[in-house]
């Protein structure tokens, strides 16, 4: 649960800190909407996957399924500092397929929170797996992170990709290249 008075606090800590004056007219304002916005970018720290993932819907064949550039906006838990970009999710169906929607929806539950790519690529898998039973899932994650483009090697338009493969995916060399070949389309 966000606590909006100890961020507004801190807001104003920063503001001090950073040698302006919390009370100039631009600023009066600042903490509180900061603190508003960050109960908004961080509500996924409340959310369960299994809230979407739940509700299935059963199929006759066991097709692979495709959800591709899912955006997403996240925040890097190492400097507090946005990272953003596309998920893509595929997974081979076990008699059950989720609404499309889910799998977004699924998505934004572990990018609205303090995270890092490589972790929440992996959590979105388990995810699927564990809620939606697939016989397998693939997951791909290509962002660009503020924390590598407005500082530190200053290097805009570099992008990071990570991947998570579970069940059929995971040794399924044939399975991963016709998911590529999918991400082409």
């Amino acid at each position: 649960m966000v606590d909006q008075k100890k961020i507004e606090q801190a807001v104003r800590l920063l503001l001090e800190g950073i040698g302006e004056d919390v009370n100039r007219e631009g600023l009066a304002d600042t903490p509180n909407r900061v603190a508003r916005m960050y109960e908004e970018l961080y509500r996924g720290m409340e959310e369960d996957a299994a809230l979407h993932l739940s509700k299935t819907f059963s199929v006759d064949s066991n097709e692979i399924v495709l959800e591709k550039d899912i955006t997403f906006y996240s925040t890097c838990e190492h400097h507090l500092m946005p990272f953003y970009g596309k998920a893509h999710i595929a997974y081979l169906p076990d008699g059950r397929v989720v609404g499309l929607s889910k799998l977004a929806r699924t998505v934004e539950v572990y990018a609205r929170r303090l995270q890092i790519q490589e972790q929440m690529t992996a959590q979105i898998a388990e995810a699927v797996m564990e809620h939606l039973r697939p016989q397998g899932v693939m997951v791909m994650v290509e962002a660009e992170h503020m924390c590598m483009t407005m500082r530190g090697v200053s290097k805009p338009g570099s992008r990071t990709v990570t991947m998570a493969a579970r069940g059929c995916f995971q040794d399924n060399p044939q399975l991963q290249q016709y998911f590529f070949e999918m991400l082409r389309r």
